[in-house]
């Protein structure tokens, strides 16, 4: 599988964030280093987790909308003789 990778301002977003979360909610300071390790660490052994979640949620969402497909043809269907 490949890597999950970030690009640079969405890995600037995810550091920030990181940092406001230890500072507000841990109330600990956590420096650029630390936080792209740590951003690095998720993305490598909990991001996996999280997309195949979402791919899952998406294949759900792909087969009740096939089903809801099928069954609406199956109405156009014309009676026969």
């Amino acid at each position: 599988m490949t890597p999950i990778q970030f690009s640079r301002e969405e890995t600037t977003e995810i550091v920030s964030r990181l940092k406001a979360y230890f500072r507000d909610e841990l109330d600990q300071d956590l420096d650029g280093l630390p936080a792209q390790m740590l951003l690095d660490f998720i993305a490598r052994e909990i991001g996996p987790m999280f997309y195949n979640r979402a791919l899952y949620d998406a294949q759900t969402v792909v087969a009740d909308r096939a089903e809801q497909i099928g069954d609406a043809i199956l109405g156009l269907e014309k009676p026969g003789r």
